[in-house]
């Protein structure tokens, strides 16, 4: 007589954490809930028992990333200087990690991981002479900018690796379209291209909002009509 699989009777139990477990070996760049399912043996069904479609898993998987991240502070490092230092934190731990520029462009801070980041860096900020409102602005533009520029060097990097650049080089060549080289235009590579940007962000913040200075002030000096 030939096994059968289950035909019916209860479902195969599964709890939060074996989602969790599942989803961090997926990664978040290749998760789906079908995905989780399957690796569970499980149906998707099973998996919205405990979170909320696919959101919610990316929430999950997300969060639980995101706890890992400690951010470093040199208590000698100017207001600047620290900055940077986050800036260059987040793109370096956003690289490491697949798909994580997606999930903190798309749910960065709401989640308590990254609100755990936001008062690391407030704090950071307010130990220097910044009040609490102007610390979470500055922290919270250094953040954004450097997640989307390691987004924009995240996807570059997808491209280069990808079977279709030689197919999508070829066809600009076809079109006659002129590179940057070709055209004579200065190069630079990403590393060098994210230290100016954030340099450049962080030099003209910082001049505007300097310690001491209100928030008010400081929206009035980057050119703000105040109501």
């Amino acid at each position: 007589m030939s096994k059968k699989g289950r035909l019916g009777g209860r479902p195969a139990q599964i709890s939060l954490e074996d989602i969790e477990r599942a989803a961090l070996e997926i990664g978040l760049s290749r998760l789906t809930v079908q995905g989780v399912a399957t690796a569970l043996g499980v149906t998707p069904t099973a998996l919205y028992r405990h979170v909320d479609g696919k959101l919610g898993l990316e929430r999950l998987v997300g969060e639980a990333v995101l706890s890992e991240l400690r951010l470093a502070d040199d208590p000698d490092d100017t207001a600047a200087e620290y900055l940077m230092s986050l800036a260059h934190q987040m793109r370096a731990f956003c690289l490491a990690h697949p798909g994580m520029t997606a999930y903190l462009q798309s749910i960065f801070p709401r989640g308590e991981s990254g609100a755990r980041l936001m008062r690391s860096g407030i704090e950071s900020l307010v130990r220097r002479g910044y009040t609490p409102d102007v610390a979470g602005v500055m922290c919270s533009g250094v953040a954004t900018v450097a997640i989307a520029l390691a987004a924009a060097e995240e996807r570059h990097e997808v491209y280069a690796d990808s079977r279709e650049r030689a197919a999508a080089e070829a066809a600009l060549a076809a079109d006659s379209v002129l590179t940057a080289s070709q055209e004579g235009l200065p190069t630079i590579d990403f590393d060098m291209y994210f230290r100016m940007v954030l340099t450049a962000f962080i030099q003209g913040l910082t001049t505007a909002a300097p310690t001491g200075r209100p928030l008010p002030e400081i929206l009035q000096a980057l050119g703000f009509e105040q109501p």
